[in-house]
Formats: structure tokens, sequence, C-alpha cells
């Protein structure tokens, strides 16, 4: 399974604007140019978030997005359905039920495959439902705590 470049661009504005606090909103504009990411295409990703409830946009001069809630009430799932979408990763098709190998019983049993995968996706969305943004940034403060300072600086010097 592979996960749109969006995501990791949705994670790391969250980081940033988690990183700036509520007291201030960032345009996509500075948000895109930290990672000198596509702004047109960054701000679809913000606008995926603030249809999710992850973040909220303000309009007008000084305006541009801030976290809609607490760090600590934002999981890296909120993040991900929120650019991704709800859908589970595995579809089974019943490919079972078709060809020669078919067998009378397919239609009644489970599926074996679909329910290994089912398991599969439980397990790693849990692992994300388990993580919040807060929890992201105290593990970069301990591994890189220049770049909480950095990243503060540097939108706080961005108009």
């Amino acid at each position: 399974m592979r996960m749109a470049e969006g995501v990791e661009w949705a994670l790391h504005s969250c980081l940033n604007l988690a990183w700036v606090g509520p007291e201030r909103a960032v345009p996509t504009a500075a948000l895109a140019a930290f990672y000198e990411l596509p702004a047109a295409y960054l701000n679809k990703q913000l606008q995926a978030l603030a249809r999710a409830g992850v973040v909220y946009s303000t309009p007008g001069p000084g305006g541009g997005f801030r976290l809609a809630r607490d760090p600590e009430q934002i999981t890296l799932l909120d993040v991900v359905v929120a650019i991704e979408g709800r859908e589970d990763a595995f579809q089974c098709t019943e490919i079972r039920q078709r060809g020669p190998g078919a067998t009378p019983d397919a239609p009644t049993a489970p599926c074996l495959v679909d329910q290994a995968m089912r398991r599969a996706e439980i397990a790693w969305r849990a692992e994300l439902a388990s993580q919040t943004i807060a929890e992201l940034q105290a593990a970069v403060r301990q591994a890189a705590p220049e770049v909480p300072v950095r990243a503060r600086q540097w939108f706080a010097a961005t108009p």
C-alpha cells in the first residue's frame, strides 16, 4: 500500500502549525515555502484537513490555517483519513468464486484472504490512532531539538 505524498505534507504541516501555536494563523504560501512545496497542491491537502476538522482556516489578510484541536487530540489516523479517505485499503472482490478454482461453498464461507488483510489493516489503523501530533512533536523535540526552534523562528519571520 502506498499513501499519497499529501499525507506526508499534511503531517508536516500539522507539526508546523503545532510549533507555531494557536495564536497565529499560517498562510498556505508560508507552509508550502517551508518545504519548497507547490502551494496550490498543499492547499488541497489543507482544505481536506479543514473538512475533517483537523485544521481550520481564517480568511482574509492575516489569515491562514491553525490546528482546530490541541495536538494531543489529533491522531496520525485523523490526518491519514482526512487525506486518503475512510475506505478500506483492501477490497475483496470474491475472485475465489470465479474460474476453475471456484468452490460451491465460497459464497457462505468467509474469505480467509479478506480476513487476513482486514486484521492487518485494523492493526495499522490502531497504531496510527494511538499516536498523536503531540507525541510526534515530543519525539521530534527529543531527536532533533533544533527543529521546533527553527520552525518557530522561520514562521515568526515570515509574513
